[in-house]
């Protein structure tokens, strides 16, 4: 069964996490944890920092995303391979992390794409384009409907980022499609035409992937996102 992705709402939790993620910190400096260093449970750490251990979970997730932690099943969470230094820098760089702008979202997401879709033609399997084609045909079938097809478009493009072959560039595509989806729908940016040329772009893509064209598979791609860089930056791609 082809399955939809929701779009994840952002939260306003975000200074929540950024004191949890400085009172981890001051632990480990605190304790002089070295790499390798086991943290306290869940439990304890809620106790410790007074909040529930689904937020203590969530910054330990996100450190655990820039590789600043590990958690082991059934063993645990353990400081990472940095120095004290990196650590420190590193944790300090993300609690100044800015949110990203749609501006921002949308370059990172044209120069993403022309790289996945010059993989993807060169190195898809069968199955890959099986699953292409059916975000294809979902995302016709709501356009032609009239309805909201974001989610679906966005389906097809994530379709073409796993088959490239390359697990970095797919996970970078996952990490930023929730917040794309979000702002396309906040600020309505396709109307209903450009919905529909949407559909003759797409499976244009499709076959010059499903042909192996490189070059034609990139030039596309680029026809495709040329709207979508105007309307942000008034200018053509």
């Amino acid at each position: 069964m082809f399955m939809k992705i929701e779009a994840l709402n952002k939260t306003d939790n975000r200074g929540l996490q950024n004191d949890i993620i400085s009172k981890i910190r001051d632990h480990i400096n605190y304790k002089n944890l070295e790499p390798g260093d086991k943290l306290p449970s869940e439990r304890m750490l809620s106790e410790k920092f007074e909040v529930s251990r689904s937020a203590i979970r969530e910054a330990i997730q996100s450190l655990e995303f820039y590789g600043i932690l590990e958690s082991i099943p059934q063993s645990g969470t353990f400081v990472a391979k940095l120095g004290v230094t990196a650590l420190n820098g590193m944790i300090n760089e993300i609690l100044n992390l800015e949110e990203p702008d749609f501006k921002s979202l949308v370059e990172t997401r044209i120069l993403l794409e022309l790289k996945t879709v010059r993989l993807a033609a060169q190195r898809r399997t069968e199955e890959q384009l099986k699953h292409m084609k059916q975000a294809l045909d979902a995302y016709t079938e709501k356009a032609l409907l009239g309805e909201d097809a974001v989610q679906e478009d966005l389906l097809f493009h994530l379709a073409i980022a796993k088959a490239s072959g390359n697990p970095s560039l797919n996970t970078l595509m996952l990490i930023i499609t929730p917040e794309i989806i979000t702002n396309f729908e906040k600020y309505h940016v396709c109307g209903d035409d450009q919905t529909f040329k949407g559909i003759e772009e797409h499976k244009s893509i499709f076959e010059a992937i499903k042909n192996k064209d490189v070059q034609k598979s990139k030039e596309l791609m680029k026809v495709h996102f040329k709207s979508l860089y105007k309307y942000c930056y008034n200018v053509d791609l």
